[in-house]
């Protein structure tokens, strides 16, 4: 990607990066100094899945960097994206950047799931426990497909139980190695959309994730509107992501921002100089609180991730709308890269529980 002129900390960094180091962790400073601007133009790199690890022009934090770069963006659907690749490496950062290609939107249409359809006597919003035996039809559907969805990832994502099941309270969401119509990888990528959206909130989660070269779990939300204006204007929010065989948890928001795509996010590996030890393939307790003024995310009490919205402008509105649940696995893609370790298959994320809180 090409890099451009230095420009002064503008509107949309101040409002993005307001609140980024208001961590519980630690004492920090706040984010100051240059924002990259960029009007790259590389074929072949679609919106939200493709990484940036370039941090040769950040703006300074205590022992920490971001950058930003900016180009134009082309439309996308919420069936051709998978969850936006992060910066490969510790460094929070804003890509705005230039695709080629387009993705028509599905023909789909549906209204939000409210507050009216939960129990007065429920401390929850919305939950699934993934009791029973089976995937619970009526909050998750599946979004099947070899598309490369936005990213060049190589799984053929299935309905079938051999790649999404329930069992002894757990969700299993498995990338297998497989020769399946077009693709030699099988996983699943499970949705709420038409079943339940939410505008603000507190979602908490039991999850363990897979580690291996190649793999790509995510936890993560679109707005609700993606058919109408499409992405990044719908707005996304990254819970969790994590690649390859790295012990890091990544958190991130995507917006549009003149036209082109927004990005911001944060990990384990180094949230304004602190930073969390962990190990992904066990379970652990992710949080992200979702209100007017901020989006903030957790593991296990450790902060990652924190964006300002109060009074929103540059696209960052999409945070006050309405967003839908996605579970999935890639295998490949431009973020993780293309060296996959099959002896690692079958490999799966496991989910205890969801619960999203009034």
């Amino acid at each position: 990607m090409r890099k451009g002129m230095l420009a002064p900390l503008s509107a949309i960094a101040a409002t993005a990066f307001l609140a980024a180091c208001s961590s519980d962790n630690s004492s920090v400073s706040e984010p100051t100094g240059p924002v990259e601007i960029s009007s790259s133009s590389d074929e072949g790199t679609a919106p939200a899945d493709t990484a940036s690890s370039d941090s040769s022009a950040p703006f300074t934090e205590s022992e920490s960097s971001s950058s930003a770069e900016i180009t134009s963006s082309s439309e996308y659907s919420s069936a051709a994206l998978s969850s936006d690749a992060r910066p490969a490496s510790s460094s929070s950062a804003i890509d705005i950047f230039e695709s080629s290609s387009s993705v028509a939107s599905p023909e789909s249409s549906y209204s939000s799931w409210t507050a009216a359809n939960s129990s007065s006597s429920s401390p929850y919003l919305w939950n699934d426990e993934f009791d029973g035996t089976a995937i619970d039809a009526s909050k998750w559907t599946f979004e099947t497909g070899a598309t490369g969805w936005g990213n060049n990832e190589w799984q053929y994502y299935t309905a079938r139980s051999e790649n999404a099941y329930v069992q002894d309270g757990i969700l299993h969401i498995r990338a297998s190695k497989e020769r399946y119509e077009s693709s030699d990888y099988t996983s699943a990528r499970m949705i709420t959309k038409g079943t339940f959206s939410f505008t603000y909130g507190t979602v908490e989660a039991r999850i363990a994730l897979p580690m291996g070269k190649g793999i790509w779990p995510a936890f993560w939300l679109l707005g609700e509107n993606i058919d109408a204006v499409s992405w990044p204007a719908c707005g996304e929010i990254d819970i969790i992501e994590a690649v390859n065989d790295e012990n890091v948890v990544y958190g991130t928001n995507h917006w549009q921002y003149e036209g082109g795509h927004a990005q911001y996010g944060n990990s384990t590996k180094d949230y304004y100089g602190t930073s969390k030890v962990l190990n992904i393939t066990q379970f652990h307790n992710y949080k992200m609180v979702w209100n007017e003024k901020l989006i903030a995310m957790y593991v296990d009490d450790f902060k990652y991730q924190e964006i300002a919205i109060e009074n929103a402008k540059d696209g960052l509105e999409a945070f006050h709308k309405p967003q839908f649940f996605i579970l999935n696995v890639a295998v490949a893609g431009n973020w993780p890269g293309f060296d996959v370790d099959d002896a690692q298959f079958p490999n799966e994320m496991l989910v205890d529980y969801i619960h999203v809180l009034k």
